[in-house]
């Protein structure tokens, strides 16, 4: 029988396959004073292909850890993709109050962001991707597998991870995603369903891309 549960050992080993290299770009932005952020069809195409390998790499893994991987495909449905949509709504709005009980009046905050010659294909594309791929490892291996840890380990840490890898953009921006990401994980937490959260991370980065 197939696991659903993970060693400190083995939530270590996938937070450093699948953030791990996304934590040191982030570090090495924030050391740099938050650099602008350029996105192109090139950029886009080569983070979706980085995520689909080190996504497959992680599942090697934790299918040799004896994992139930198969659980981790999100099943899209009607009931959880109205669900989604309404996650995606009540995330962006608790992003948002964040972000104005945070912002410092008179003081730029945002990270700089500048595109070039953008198609909206590769736009969805990496949304898709990457929407599935933080969900899946972030709440479907993460948050599940510790939760025999306590609810504030499974929960916190997996948010802490979500917030590394973002602090390239600014103190502000980690405000938000951290709101989105507690919103997302209690969501997955209490529905205990996989696409809720992976459609409404979907449609955020698309709002914010498009």
């Amino acid at each position: 029988m197939r696991k659903s549960t993970l060693s400190h050992a083995e939530a270590g080993t996938v937070i450093l396959i699948c953030f791990g290299l996304f934590m040191l770009f982030s570090f090495e932005a924030v050391a740099a004073d938050f650099p602008e952020v350029r996105f192109s069809d090139a950029s886009n195409a080569g983070l979706v292909g980085l995520e689909l390998v080190l996504g497959a790499c992680a599942l090697i893994y934790l299918q040799l850890r004896g994992f139930d991987i198969r659980s981790l495909y999100p099943v899209p449905t009607l009931k959880d993709s109205l669900t989604g949509f309404a996650f995606f709504v009540l995330s962006w709005l608790v992003a948002v109050v964040a972000m104005l009980l945070f912002h410092t009046p008179g003081r730029t905050e945002a990270m700089e962001v500048s595109s070039q010659g953008l198609f909206a294909l590769s736009t969805v594309v990496l949304a898709l991707v990457n929407g599935t791929y933080e969900e899946v490892f972030l709440l479907g291996v993460l948050v599940r597998g510790l939760r025999g840890f306590g609810l504030s380990l499974a929960i916190g840490l997996p948010l802490l991870v979500r917030m590394l890898y973002h602090s390239y953009q600014s103190p502000l921006g980690m405000v938000a995603v951290g709101a989105v990401g507690l919103v997302l994980s209690l969501a997955y937490v209490a529905t205990g369903r996989l696409w809720p959260p992976v459609l409404a991370h979907i449609l955020l980065d698309l709002a914010a891309m498009l």
